[in-house]
């Protein structure tokens, strides 16, 4: 069971503005909201924005709007759209991204890579030694099976490696921005985060962010609490999206749905 006098300094919602949010999202970030109260811990609001192609001005309101619709409190980051994009947008901290990248790159920790994920069992791109900075290619970590130890909740640490999905994984896009890995762990640390509360399909992304950490120098991440809560699914075997719009709470809104309602569809759930 969790210590009860556990305390800690800050946790994190980090919505990504890919679609409208949904009921999945909102059990997520309540989760994390109570847990803060309990623990004394103050909330930073940080949007994931660095898939350019997705990221929508009309998912960035929606997640505004979501969380004011839902009283659900953030005590750092964006106050509304024109905060976000003056001063809290991801691409506001490129350099920092970008110093992290030239350590992988000074430390040979990785190869250029032209293969999709479905092509990487048969990937030779690290025999060719690809430069780069040539066209089309992303920037792969060059991965072990090390174990790391990863805090949870309940004062456990467990001790993992990478599954076979996050072997080599992509550190820095075809399009030149960072991925999501090494984003989300300098950003967790760049805003001093001390607890992380995400969905257990997420299990896979803490372990290689842990990783990626000890390739990074970056110990302190190790004293990070992670929770991973589970998901409210479509189906037996199908987690909720943001593309299945009947469970977003634009569309709950928009069929009169008040506070009050969501939360109970989520505790149906």
């Amino acid at each position: 069971m969790q210590n009860q006098a556990q305390h800690f300094h800050k946790t994190r919602i980090a919505p990504t503005p890919s679609g409208y949010l949904h009921l999945g999202n909102v059990l997520s970030f309540s989760l994390t909201a109570a847990l803060a109260k309990k623990t004394d811990a103050k909330i930073l609001l940080r949007i994931d924005d660095l898939d350019r192609e997705r990221a929508n001005k009309l998912y960035i309101h929606d997640i505004f709007d979501t969380l004011n619709f839902l009283a659900i409190p953030w005590h750092e980051g964006p106050l509304n759209m024109h905060d976000y994009e003056s001063n809290w947008s991801q691409v506001h901290r490129m350099p920092i991204y970008e110093k992290a990248l030239q350590h992988l790159k000074d430390n040979n920790a990785i190869f250029a890579c032209t293969c999709s994920r479905t092509q990487m069992q048969s990937c030779t791109c690290r025999q060719k030694a690809l430069p780069f900075d040539a066209a089309n290619t992303c920037w792969r970590l060059i991965t072990d099976n090390q174990a790391v130890a990863i805090k949870t909740l309940n004062n456990e640490t467990i001790r993992a490696s990478l599954p076979d999905a996050m072997h080599n994984f992509v550190v820095k896009k075809k399009d030149g921005y960072p991925a999501y890995q090494l984003a989300s762990l300098i950003d967790d640390l760049h805003f001093g985060i001390d607890l992380v509360v995400r969905g257990e399909d997420l299990w896979p992304s803490t372990i290689a962010q842990h990783y990626l950490a000890l390739l990074l120098d970056m110990p302190e991440f190790q004293k990070i609490t992670f929770h991973h809560h589970a998901l409210i699914m479509a189906s037996a075997d199908k987690k909720l999206s943001k593309s299945a719009g009947a469970t977003s709470i634009n569309y709950l809104r928009k069929q009169g749905k008040k506070q009050v309602d969501i939360y109970t569809a989520i505790a149906g759930l």
